[in-house]
């Protein structure tokens, strides 16, 4: 049985490398092959292969808007929330809904959501049904988005802390206090 031929498949190392077959040298029949078992004569040729790879391709990431952001995440966690300073937040009675969202960055469907679950959010509604909130919801609504986006509290953990802190405010006004010292050294630092 006669030597199967290579094929250019069979020079394939990797799925992400195609070789180049290149002759090199070609051997013709010779006389003196024997010829008792009546095999026709065979031609050799001897290739060079040059690999030439391709670039690896780049994996693509899907960003999707939608769900609760995952712990890994922690880019999340560095989006600032626009609130102002308390002397600036109390000089205005109230907020419309889609203020406060801007503010937090949140959409107004996941402020009126939040409304339902807790307790301690009450705004007022108008003739027409508009949520306006006082300062005192917004700040409320910056220890439940604390809670839940930042510290990734469940709704239930976050209603329980709440619930059974009574100093919560307290301490979430303390914890606001030391987040805006770590910024202010960590802004003289890199400026050092």
């Amino acid at each position: 049985m006669p030597p199967k031929q290579a094929s250019l498949f069979d020079f394939f190392e990797k799925p992400d490398e195609q070789p180049i077959a290149q002759p090199i040298a070609v051997s013709k029949p010779s006389a003196t092959i024997d010829t008792t078992l009546n095999a026709p004569p065979i031609e050799i040729v001897i290739c060079k292969t040059d690999v030439v790879t391709k670039p690896a391709a780049i994996p693509t990431i899907n960003k999707s808007a939608r769900g609760r952001k995952k712990l890994t995440n922690t880019h999340y966690v560095d989006e600032e929330i626009n609130i102002p300073d308390d002397e600036a937040l109390f000089q205005k009675n109230y907020y419309a809904i889609g203020v406060v969202a801007q503010m937090f960055k949140v959409n107004i469907s996941l402020i009126r959501y939040w409304e339902k679950e807790f307790d301690i959010l009450k705004p007022k509604l108008n003739g027409k049904g508009d949520r306006h909130f006082r300062p005192k919801d917004v700040k409320n609504l910056q220890l439940i988005h604390h809670l839940i986006r930042e510290k990734k509290y469940t709704l239930e953990g976050a209603k329980t802390f709440l619930k059974n802190i009574k100093k919560s405010e307290e301490v979430f006004v303390v914890i606001e206090e030391l987040q805006k010292t770590k910024l202010f050294l960590t802004e003289l630092k890199l400026s050092l």
